[in-house]
Protein backbone atom coordinates (compact mmCIF):
# COMPACT_ATOMS: atom_id res chain seq x y z
CA UNK A 1 0.00 0.00 0.00
CA UNK A 2 3.19 2.62 0.77
CA UNK A 3 4.73 1.33 -2.39
CA UNK A 4 1.40 2.16 -4.37
CA UNK A 5 1.22 5.66 -2.61
CA UNK A 6 4.65 6.30 -3.48
CA UNK A 7 4.18 6.10 -6.79
CA UNK A 8 1.20 7.52 -7.51
CA UNK A 9 2.80 10.26 -5.68
CA UNK A 10 5.92 10.23 -8.21
CA UNK A 11 3.71 10.25 -11.41
CA UNK A 12 1.66 12.94 -10.18
CA UNK A 13 4.28 15.14 -9.48
CA UNK A 14 6.19 14.41 -12.87
CA UNK A 15 2.99 15.07 -14.32
CA UNK A 16 2.98 18.80 -12.84
CA UNK A 17 6.54 19.20 -13.20
CA UNK A 18 6.83 18.20 -16.90
CA UNK A 19 4.60 21.20 -17.48
CA UNK A 20 6.75 23.43 -16.03
CA UNK A 21 9.57 25.05 -18.18
CA UNK A 22 12.26 25.22 -14.94
CA UNK A 23 11.82 22.03 -13.98
CA UNK A 24 14.26 19.45 -15.92
CA UNK A 25 13.03 15.73 -17.05
CA UNK A 26 16.55 14.58 -16.94
CA UNK A 27 17.05 15.67 -13.62
CA UNK A 28 13.60 14.20 -12.13
CA UNK A 29 14.27 11.05 -13.94
CA UNK A 30 17.26 10.76 -12.42
CA UNK A 31 15.92 11.34 -9.14
CA UNK A 32 12.70 8.78 -10.33
CA UNK A 33 15.65 6.10 -11.22
CA UNK A 34 17.53 6.91 -7.71
CA UNK A 35 14.39 6.52 -5.56
CA UNK A 36 13.24 3.23 -7.56
CA UNK A 37 17.18 1.71 -7.44
CA UNK A 38 17.62 2.80 -3.84
CA UNK A 39 13.90 1.30 -2.53
CA UNK A 40 14.90 -2.37 -4.63
CA UNK A 41 11.94 -1.60 -6.41
CA UNK A 42 13.47 -2.39 -9.81
CA UNK A 43 15.41 -5.35 -8.64
CA UNK A 44 11.74 -6.30 -7.60
CA UNK A 45 9.97 -5.15 -10.39
CA UNK A 46 9.22 -8.95 -11.39
CA UNK A 47 7.36 -8.86 -8.42
CA UNK A 48 5.09 -5.58 -8.65
CA UNK A 49 4.31 -6.22 -12.38
CA UNK A 50 3.28 -9.88 -11.69
CA UNK A 51 0.59 -9.02 -9.41
CA UNK A 52 -2.74 -10.21 -9.78
CA UNK A 53 -5.30 -8.08 -11.76
CA UNK A 54 -6.74 -8.00 -8.35
CA UNK A 55 -4.22 -5.11 -7.93
CA UNK A 56 -4.45 -3.02 -11.48
CA UNK A 57 -3.53 0.15 -9.86
CA UNK A 58 -0.22 -1.59 -8.43
CA UNK A 59 0.07 -2.81 -12.07
CA UNK A 60 -0.14 0.23 -13.79
CA UNK A 61 1.97 2.44 -11.41
CA UNK A 62 4.92 0.43 -11.40
CA UNK A 63 4.75 -0.19 -15.33
CA UNK A 64 4.40 3.96 -15.45
CA UNK A 65 7.55 4.24 -13.22
CA UNK A 66 9.59 1.20 -15.03
CA UNK A 67 8.35 3.27 -18.69
CA UNK A 68 9.71 6.18 -17.79
CA UNK A 69 12.86 4.93 -16.58
CA UNK A 70 13.48 2.75 -19.84
CA UNK A 71 13.14 6.37 -21.76
CA UNK A 72 16.30 7.45 -19.57
CA UNK A 73 19.98 6.09 -20.11
CA UNK A 74 20.84 3.39 -21.93
CA UNK A 75 21.71 2.08 -18.62
CA UNK A 76 18.53 2.86 -17.27
CA UNK A 77 17.02 1.06 -19.77
CA UNK A 78 19.07 -2.03 -19.01
CA UNK A 79 18.58 -2.16 -15.55
CA UNK A 80 14.88 -2.53 -16.09
CA UNK A 81 15.65 -4.98 -18.62
CA UNK A 82 17.83 -7.08 -16.70
CA UNK A 83 15.00 -6.83 -13.76
CA UNK A 84 13.53 -9.45 -15.77
CA UNK A 85 10.19 -6.65 -16.82
CA UNK A 86 10.08 -7.32 -20.29
CA UNK A 87 8.40 -10.67 -20.24
CA UNK A 88 5.57 -9.33 -17.66
CA UNK A 89 5.51 -6.66 -19.63
CA UNK A 90 4.22 -8.99 -22.78
CA UNK A 91 2.05 -10.56 -20.20
CA UNK A 92 0.47 -7.16 -19.23
CA UNK A 93 -0.79 -7.18 -23.23
CA UNK A 94 -3.34 -9.55 -22.59
CA UNK A 95 -4.55 -7.25 -19.56
CA UNK A 96 -8.60 -7.19 -19.24
CA UNK A 97 -7.56 -3.03 -18.08
CA UNK A 98 -6.59 -1.24 -20.97
CA UNK A 99 -4.52 1.65 -19.12
CA UNK A 100 -2.23 -1.77 -17.77
CA UNK A 101 -2.38 -2.67 -21.64
CA UNK A 102 -1.38 0.47 -22.69
CA UNK A 103 1.47 1.21 -20.29
CA UNK A 104 2.91 -1.95 -21.24
CA UNK A 105 2.70 -1.21 -24.68
CA UNK A 106 4.87 2.09 -23.77
CA UNK A 107 7.49 0.43 -21.76
CA UNK A 108 8.16 -1.69 -24.38
CA UNK A 109 8.73 0.58 -27.14
CA UNK A 110 10.84 2.27 -24.90
CA UNK A 111 13.17 -0.65 -24.57
CA UNK A 112 13.12 -1.24 -28.11
CA UNK A 113 14.20 1.91 -28.92
CA UNK A 114 17.32 1.37 -26.76
CA UNK A 115 18.72 -0.51 -30.17
CA UNK A 116 19.28 -3.76 -31.58
CA UNK A 117 19.79 -5.79 -28.88
CA UNK A 118 17.10 -4.83 -26.78
CA UNK A 119 14.53 -4.96 -30.01
CA UNK A 120 15.68 -8.63 -31.05
CA UNK A 121 15.50 -9.85 -27.20
CA UNK A 122 11.37 -8.26 -27.65
CA UNK A 123 11.28 -9.39 -30.53
CA UNK A 124 12.46 -12.91 -29.75
CA UNK A 125 9.98 -13.16 -26.48
CA UNK A 126 6.95 -12.52 -29.24
CA UNK A 127 6.02 -9.08 -28.81
CA UNK A 128 5.22 -9.01 -32.82
CA UNK A 129 1.59 -10.98 -32.88
CA UNK A 130 0.10 -9.36 -29.52
CA UNK A 131 0.74 -5.44 -30.94
CA UNK A 132 -0.57 -6.15 -34.22
CA UNK A 133 -3.43 -7.56 -32.50
CA UNK A 134 -4.55 -4.28 -31.73
CA UNK A 135 -4.82 -2.66 -34.84
CA UNK A 136 -8.53 -2.58 -34.97
CA UNK A 137 -11.41 0.28 -35.35
CA UNK A 138 -12.30 -0.29 -31.94
CA UNK A 139 -8.62 0.47 -30.64
CA UNK A 140 -8.61 3.93 -29.23
CA UNK A 141 -6.53 6.21 -30.98
CA UNK A 142 -4.78 7.37 -28.54
CA UNK A 143 -3.83 3.51 -27.88
CA UNK A 144 -2.99 2.80 -31.52
CA UNK A 145 -0.97 5.82 -31.44
CA UNK A 146 1.01 4.10 -29.48
CA UNK A 147 1.23 0.45 -31.02
CA UNK A 148 2.42 2.26 -34.61
CA UNK A 149 5.47 4.03 -32.65
CA UNK A 150 6.88 0.59 -30.80
CA UNK A 151 6.22 -0.70 -34.51
CA UNK A 152 8.02 1.93 -35.74
CA UNK A 153 10.81 1.26 -33.10
CA UNK A 154 10.88 -2.35 -34.24
CA UNK A 155 11.25 -1.58 -38.08
CA UNK A 156 13.41 1.49 -37.25
CA UNK A 157 17.12 0.42 -36.71
CA UNK A 158 18.86 -1.31 -39.77
CA UNK A 159 22.57 -2.19 -38.17
CA UNK A 160 21.41 -4.89 -38.52
CA UNK A 161 17.69 -4.80 -39.41
CA UNK A 162 15.38 -6.41 -37.90
CA UNK A 163 14.93 -10.45 -38.32
CA UNK A 164 13.03 -11.23 -41.21
CA UNK A 165 10.73 -12.79 -40.05
CA UNK A 166 9.40 -9.55 -38.47
CA UNK A 167 9.28 -8.05 -41.75
CA UNK A 168 7.26 -10.43 -42.99
CA UNK A 169 4.68 -10.33 -40.16
CA UNK A 170 4.83 -6.17 -40.38
CA UNK A 171 4.82 -5.78 -44.02
CA UNK A 172 1.55 -8.07 -43.94
CA UNK A 173 -0.19 -5.37 -41.59
CA UNK A 174 0.68 -2.96 -43.90
CA UNK A 175 -2.90 -2.11 -45.68
CA UNK A 176 -4.80 -2.93 -42.81
CA UNK A 177 -3.08 0.23 -41.01
CA UNK A 178 -3.35 2.25 -44.40
CA UNK A 179 -7.73 1.29 -44.24
CA UNK A 180 -7.70 2.86 -41.00
CA UNK A 181 -6.66 6.12 -42.60
CA UNK A 182 -6.35 8.05 -39.16
CA UNK A 183 -4.00 11.31 -39.74
CA UNK A 184 -1.78 11.16 -36.97
CA UNK A 185 -0.90 6.90 -37.03
CA UNK A 186 -0.85 7.64 -40.96
CA UNK A 187 2.98 9.36 -40.83
CA UNK A 188 4.61 6.69 -38.45
CA UNK A 189 2.79 3.83 -40.21
CA UNK A 190 4.34 4.95 -43.63
CA UNK A 191 7.88 5.89 -41.79
CA UNK A 192 7.57 1.89 -40.70
CA UNK A 193 7.21 0.90 -44.03
CA UNK A 194 9.87 3.03 -45.50
CA UNK A 195 11.92 1.48 -42.86
CA UNK A 196 11.15 -1.83 -43.54
CA UNK A 197 11.73 -0.97 -47.14
CA UNK A 198 15.15 0.15 -46.72
CA UNK A 199 17.07 -3.19 -45.87
CA UNK A 200 17.95 -4.72 -49.29
CA UNK A 201 16.01 -6.62 -51.77
CA UNK A 202 14.45 -9.77 -49.75
CA UNK A 203 12.90 -6.95 -47.50
CA UNK A 204 11.51 -4.78 -50.45
CA UNK A 205 9.65 -8.00 -52.10
CA UNK A 206 8.05 -8.42 -48.52
CA UNK A 207 6.70 -5.24 -48.42
CA UNK A 208 5.73 -5.84 -51.81
CA UNK A 209 3.89 -9.03 -51.11
CA UNK A 210 2.09 -7.68 -48.38
CA UNK A 211 0.34 -5.85 -51.01
CA UNK A 212 0.71 -2.17 -49.51
CA UNK A 213 2.31 -0.34 -52.85
CA UNK A 214 -1.25 0.56 -54.00
CA UNK A 215 -1.59 2.25 -50.87
CA UNK A 216 1.16 4.26 -50.73
CA UNK A 217 1.54 5.16 -54.03
CA UNK A 218 -1.80 8.11 -53.37
CA UNK A 219 0.02 9.42 -50.64
CA UNK A 220 2.54 10.99 -52.62
CA UNK A 221 -0.65 13.39 -53.51
CA UNK A 222 -1.61 13.66 -49.42
CA UNK A 223 -2.23 17.44 -47.78
CA UNK A 224 0.13 16.33 -45.01
CA UNK A 225 3.57 17.36 -46.09
CA UNK A 226 4.70 14.41 -43.17
CA UNK A 227 2.89 11.92 -44.80
CA UNK A 228 3.87 13.00 -48.25
CA UNK A 229 7.48 12.98 -47.11
CA UNK A 230 7.36 9.77 -45.51
CA UNK A 231 5.53 7.97 -48.47
CA UNK A 232 7.74 9.56 -50.85
CA UNK A 233 10.91 7.75 -49.26
CA UNK A 234 8.87 4.38 -48.85
CA UNK A 235 8.25 4.00 -52.29
CA UNK A 236 12.04 5.44 -53.51
CA UNK A 237 13.56 2.33 -50.91
CA UNK A 238 11.40 0.37 -53.13
CA UNK A 239 12.32 1.77 -56.56
CA UNK A 240 15.95 1.24 -55.30
CA UNK A 241 15.36 -2.60 -56.18
CA UNK A 242 15.48 -4.78 -59.09
CA UNK A 243 13.75 -3.15 -62.24
CA UNK A 244 10.87 -5.71 -61.53
CA UNK A 245 10.61 -4.02 -57.61
CA UNK A 246 10.82 -0.89 -59.47
CA UNK A 247 7.74 -1.73 -62.38
CA UNK A 248 5.38 -2.61 -59.16
CA UNK A 249 5.76 0.70 -58.30
CA UNK A 250 5.53 2.23 -61.55
CA UNK A 251 2.37 0.57 -62.67
CA UNK A 252 0.68 2.00 -59.84
CA UNK A 253 0.85 5.49 -62.22
CA UNK A 254 3.13 7.03 -59.77
CA UNK A 255 4.88 9.23 -61.59
CA UNK A 256 1.65 10.98 -62.11
CA UNK A 257 2.31 11.99 -58.64
CA UNK A 258 5.34 13.84 -59.58
CA UNK A 259 4.77 17.22 -61.37
CA UNK A 260 3.40 18.69 -58.19
CA UNK A 261 6.05 16.64 -56.41
CA UNK A 262 8.74 18.28 -58.02
CA UNK A 263 7.32 21.63 -58.03
CA UNK A 264 6.22 21.49 -54.48
CA UNK A 265 7.18 24.66 -52.21
CA UNK A 266 9.12 22.25 -49.77
CA UNK A 267 12.65 21.87 -50.79
CA UNK A 268 13.16 18.52 -49.05
CA UNK A 269 10.15 17.16 -51.15
CA UNK A 270 11.78 18.02 -54.53
CA UNK A 271 14.94 16.46 -53.58
CA UNK A 272 13.49 13.17 -51.99
CA UNK A 273 11.26 13.35 -55.88
CA UNK A 274 14.23 13.79 -58.01
CA UNK A 275 15.99 11.01 -56.18
CA UNK A 276 13.10 8.25 -56.30
CA UNK A 277 13.52 9.31 -60.48
CA UNK A 278 17.20 8.89 -60.56
CA UNK A 279 16.80 5.60 -59.70
CA UNK A 280 14.13 5.03 -62.35
CA UNK A 281 16.43 6.54 -64.90
CA UNK A 282 18.84 3.55 -63.69
CA UNK A 283 16.20 1.05 -64.87
CA UNK A 284 15.77 -0.39 -68.32
CA UNK A 285 15.03 1.79 -71.82
CA UNK A 286 11.08 1.27 -70.94
CA UNK A 287 11.35 2.08 -67.67
CA UNK A 288 13.76 5.10 -68.96
CA UNK A 289 10.89 5.73 -71.01
CA UNK A 290 8.25 6.13 -69.44
CA UNK A 291 9.83 9.45 -67.44
CA UNK A 292 10.30 10.86 -70.98
CA UNK A 293 6.71 10.20 -71.90
CA UNK A 294 5.11 11.83 -68.02
CA UNK A 295 6.96 15.34 -69.37
CA UNK A 296 9.45 14.93 -66.17
CA UNK A 297 13.23 15.52 -68.12
CA UNK A 298 12.53 19.09 -68.65
CA UNK A 299 11.32 19.47 -64.62
CA UNK A 300 14.35 17.55 -63.63
CA UNK A 301 16.62 19.59 -65.66
CA UNK A 302 15.00 22.72 -64.10
CA UNK A 303 15.84 21.05 -60.94
CA UNK A 304 19.54 21.03 -62.04
CA UNK A 305 19.71 24.46 -62.93
CA UNK A 306 17.49 26.14 -59.91
CA UNK A 307 17.25 23.62 -57.40
CA UNK A 308 19.37 23.69 -53.96
CA UNK A 309 22.55 22.02 -54.02
CA UNK A 310 21.23 18.99 -52.71
CA UNK A 311 18.67 18.52 -54.92
CA UNK A 312 20.86 19.38 -57.64
CA UNK A 313 23.15 16.55 -56.77
CA UNK A 314 20.26 14.27 -57.36
CA UNK A 315 19.12 15.48 -60.44
CA UNK A 316 22.73 15.01 -61.68
CA UNK A 317 22.80 11.28 -60.82
CA UNK A 318 19.25 11.51 -62.48
CA UNK A 319 20.66 12.82 -65.82
CA UNK A 320 24.14 10.56 -65.24
CA UNK A 321 22.15 7.53 -65.31
CA UNK A 322 19.51 8.50 -67.70
CA UNK A 323 23.13 8.27 -70.39
CA UNK A 324 23.86 5.14 -69.21
CA UNK A 325 20.42 3.18 -69.42
CA UNK A 326 19.12 5.31 -71.78
CA UNK A 327 18.78 4.78 -75.87
CA UNK A 328 20.51 6.94 -78.05
CA UNK A 329 17.05 8.48 -79.03
CA UNK A 330 16.55 9.03 -75.44
CA UNK A 331 19.87 10.87 -74.74
CA UNK A 332 19.34 13.23 -77.58
CA UNK A 333 15.96 13.74 -75.95
CA UNK A 334 18.14 15.32 -72.97
CA UNK A 335 20.24 17.52 -75.49
CA UNK A 336 17.49 18.91 -77.16
CA UNK A 337 16.19 20.01 -74.12
CA UNK A 338 19.30 22.18 -72.86
CA UNK A 339 20.77 19.63 -70.65
CA UNK A 340 24.43 20.72 -70.82
CA UNK A 341 24.60 23.93 -69.68
CA UNK A 342 23.24 23.53 -66.34
CA UNK A 343 24.92 20.16 -66.59
CA UNK A 344 28.29 22.00 -66.91
CA UNK A 345 27.93 24.36 -64.36
CA UNK A 346 28.21 21.66 -61.58
CA UNK A 347 31.75 20.66 -62.39
CA UNK A 348 33.08 23.92 -60.44
CA UNK A 349 31.50 22.38 -57.46
CA UNK A 350 34.07 21.24 -54.27
CA UNK A 351 31.90 18.23 -54.30
CA UNK A 352 34.12 15.31 -56.25
CA UNK A 353 31.58 12.49 -56.65
CA UNK A 354 29.06 15.54 -58.32
CA UNK A 355 32.11 16.59 -60.44
CA UNK A 356 32.92 12.80 -61.54
CA UNK A 357 29.28 12.16 -61.69
CA UNK A 358 29.09 15.29 -64.44
CA UNK A 359 32.04 14.35 -66.22
CA UNK A 360 31.01 10.50 -66.58
CA UNK A 361 27.31 11.89 -68.04
CA UNK A 362 29.16 14.34 -70.29
CA UNK A 363 31.07 11.84 -71.44
CA UNK A 364 28.76 9.20 -72.28
CA UNK A 365 26.72 11.63 -74.27
CA UNK A 366 29.68 12.54 -76.34
CA UNK A 367 30.09 8.96 -76.73
CA UNK A 368 26.39 8.33 -77.90
CA UNK A 369 26.72 11.08 -79.96
CA UNK A 370 28.79 9.87 -82.83
CA UNK A 371 29.21 11.53 -85.95
CA UNK A 372 27.61 14.63 -83.83
CA UNK A 373 29.86 14.94 -80.90
CA UNK A 374 31.79 18.04 -82.40
CA UNK A 375 28.35 19.49 -82.30
CA UNK A 376 28.09 18.04 -78.33
CA UNK A 377 31.61 19.37 -78.18
CA UNK A 378 30.74 22.91 -79.41
CA UNK A 379 27.86 23.30 -76.98
CA UNK A 380 30.05 22.37 -74.36
CA UNK A 381 32.73 24.94 -75.19
CA UNK A 382 29.93 28.00 -75.55
CA UNK A 383 28.65 27.12 -72.22
CA UNK A 384 32.07 27.08 -70.26
CA UNK A 385 32.59 23.83 -69.59
CA UNK A 386 35.27 23.13 -71.71
CA UNK A 387 37.16 25.58 -69.85
CA UNK A 388 36.43 23.90 -66.75
CA UNK A 389 37.00 20.64 -67.70
CA UNK A 390 40.32 21.61 -68.44
CA UNK A 391 40.78 23.24 -65.22
CA UNK A 392 39.85 19.52 -63.74
CA UNK A 393 42.85 18.24 -65.25
CA UNK A 394 44.44 19.39 -62.18
CA UNK A 395 42.01 18.25 -59.87
CA UNK A 396 43.74 16.13 -56.75
CA UNK A 397 41.26 13.36 -56.99
CA UNK A 398 42.70 10.59 -59.57
CA UNK A 399 39.79 10.23 -61.30
CA UNK A 400 38.54 13.14 -62.12
CA UNK A 401 41.75 14.33 -63.76
CA UNK A 402 42.15 11.26 -66.02
CA UNK A 403 38.71 11.64 -66.68
CA UNK A 404 38.33 15.17 -67.48
CA UNK A 405 41.96 14.29 -69.54
CA UNK A 406 40.06 11.57 -71.70
CA UNK A 407 37.47 14.02 -72.39
CA UNK A 408 40.13 17.02 -73.84
CA UNK A 409 42.04 14.29 -75.32
CA UNK A 410 39.02 12.36 -77.69
CA UNK A 411 37.15 15.69 -78.19
CA UNK A 412 38.41 18.56 -77.59
CA UNK A 413 42.52 18.15 -78.90
CA UNK A 414 43.82 19.16 -82.55
CA UNK A 415 41.90 21.86 -84.73
CA UNK A 416 38.12 21.55 -84.35
CA UNK A 417 38.37 22.26 -88.48
CA UNK A 418 39.62 18.79 -89.04
CA UNK A 419 36.72 17.46 -87.31
CA UNK A 420 34.27 19.53 -89.54
CA UNK A 421 35.53 20.40 -93.10
CA UNK A 422 32.77 23.09 -93.67
CA UNK A 423 34.27 25.01 -91.45
CA UNK A 424 37.56 26.18 -93.14
CA UNK A 425 37.19 29.45 -94.63
CA UNK A 426 37.42 29.75 -98.23
CA UNK A 427 40.35 31.39 -99.57
CA UNK A 428 39.53 34.15 -102.14
CA UNK A 429 41.61 35.42 -105.08
CA UNK A 430 43.47 37.71 -103.40
CA UNK A 431 44.55 35.20 -100.56
CA UNK A 432 41.56 36.52 -97.97
CA UNK A 433 39.43 34.33 -96.43
CA UNK A 434 35.89 34.26 -96.55
CA UNK A 435 34.51 32.78 -93.79
CA UNK A 436 30.25 32.74 -93.77
CA UNK A 437 29.18 32.18 -89.96
CA UNK A 438 26.14 30.98 -91.35
CA UNK A 439 27.37 27.93 -93.49
CA UNK A 440 27.00 25.61 -90.39
CA UNK A 441 26.09 27.72 -87.43
CA UNK A 442 21.76 27.33 -87.90
CA UNK A 443 19.61 26.09 -84.98
CA UNK A 444 21.40 23.19 -83.69
CA UNK A 445 19.26 19.95 -84.57
CA UNK A 446 20.42 16.36 -82.70
CA UNK A 447 20.02 13.14 -84.35
CA UNK A 448 22.73 10.87 -83.12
Amino acid sequence: MHLLLLLQWLRVHYLAYSASPHVSFDIFLLLLFVVMETSGFISRADLFLSLSPRSPSLQFEAAWALTNIASGTSAQTQAVVKSNAVPLFLRLLHSPHQNVCEQAVWALGNIIGDGPQCRDYVISLGVVKPLLSFISPSIPITFLRNVTWVIVNLCRNKDPPPPMETVQEVGVSGPDYMLLCFKSILVDTVWALSYLTDGGNEQIQMVIDSGVVPFLVPLLSHQEVKVQTAALRAVGNIVTGTDEQTQVVLNCDVLLHFPNLLSHPKEKINKEAVWFLSNITAGNQQQVQAVIDAGLIPMIIHQLAKGDFGTQKEAAWAISNLTISGRKDQVEFLVEHNVIPPFCSLLSVKDSQVVQVVLDGLKNILIMAGQEASTIAEIIEECGGLEKIEQLQQHENEDIYKLAFEIIDQYFSGDIFDEDPNLIPETTQGGTFNFDPASNMQTKKFNF
